[in-house]
């Protein structure tokens, strides 16, 4: 382990500031889960953790029927998927942060820090994706706004700037006769990185699809929205040709690496069925159904 100073600042202006007056090697310290093991491994060059725990903004749920809902950074996962206004309205950040590590590592991991990480395989950011999510982040600079998709930039790389930090997330109110769904493919039963992972949200006016996002992980650098999956989908009633096309859509924009955990061609064949599974699924949710799995 490096040696490491701790500072619990208790606002967000005192945290930017010791982000900035600390340079690179500092790190903010959210949950932990990841930092701690590579500052452990030194395997990422660490002088300072700013634990932001104590910030009032970085953590909490927050919903409004009209502006929707927001996330502090650092909100456990377990206060997500317990929440019941998120079970109820957003089905599908149940779905990822009920699957993020174990029950211990869902104590402290939060959203932010999966998306800061910004791996490839990281399980909450196709949800995050496909629900329209907006990373609220501030610095030295001041305050802007980015949407998820454009959040990660390479493995392990963000659009986090200097003393920056990813302050909250937010997600607009769902709209009527809507529905999403994240799913995985992991070779064991738990606490495993993703083969392949795929969220798809959808809404109906009538039998027409007029709105789809599809995104997918772990088949590229970087978490991918898949604009022409959703395209494949809208202006018509679902159906099997439809599902076919926006599935095929997502193998086509996967690429994919040979690694111990897949090859290629199984990552592209599981880009297909995920998208086509989430797509079933978000139908379901969006028609009130029970999901069939």
């Amino acid at each position: 382990m490096q040696d490491v100073t701790y500072r619990r600042p208790a606002t967000l202006q005192e945290a930017v500031q010791l982000l900035k007056d600390n340079g690179p090697t500092a790190r903010v310290l959210a949950g932990g889960t990841d930092i701690i093991v590579m500052a452990r491994e030194r395997r990422r060059d660490t002088s300072m953790f700013v634990d932001i725990k104590a910030i009032p903004e970085l953590t909490g749920i927050r919903f409004d029927a009209s502006e929707g809902l927001t996330l502090g950074a650092a909100t456990p996962l377990y206060q997500i998927y317990r929440n019941e206004t998120i079970q109820r309205l957003y089905p599908c950040l149940v779905d990822s942060a009920s699957l993020i590590g174990g029950t211990a590592v869902q104590g402290r991991a939060s959203f932010g820090g999966n998306l800061c990480n910004a791996g490839p395989a990281a399980d909450s950011i196709p949800s995050l994706i496909v629900l329209e999510g907006k990373a609220r982040i501030v610095g030295p600079n001041g305050e802007r706004t980015v949407a998820v998709e454009d959040f990660c930039t390479a493995p392990g790389r963000n659009v986090l700037e200097a003393g920056e930090i990813l302050v909250s997330l937010s997600f607009p109110a769902p709209q009527p006769n809507s529905g999403a769904r994240f799913l995985r493919f992991i070779p064991r039963n738990e606490m495993d990185i993703a083969v392949v992972n795929a969220a798809t949200s959808l809404r109906f006016e009538g039998n027409n699809v007029v709105a789809a996002r599809i995104a997918i992980g772990a088949v590229a650098p970087r978490p991918l929205f898949v604009p022409a999956a959703g395209a494949a989908l809208v202006g018509k009633p679902l159906t099997d040709e439809s599902i076919a096309a926006a599935a095929s859509a997502s193998r086509d924009a996967a690429t994919p690496i040979d690694d111990m955990r897949g090859s290629v061609r199984q990552r592209k064949h599981l880009s297909y069925v995920l998208t086509e599974r989430t797509i079933r699924d978000a139908a379901h949710r969006a028609r009130g159904e029970a999901l069939e799995h």
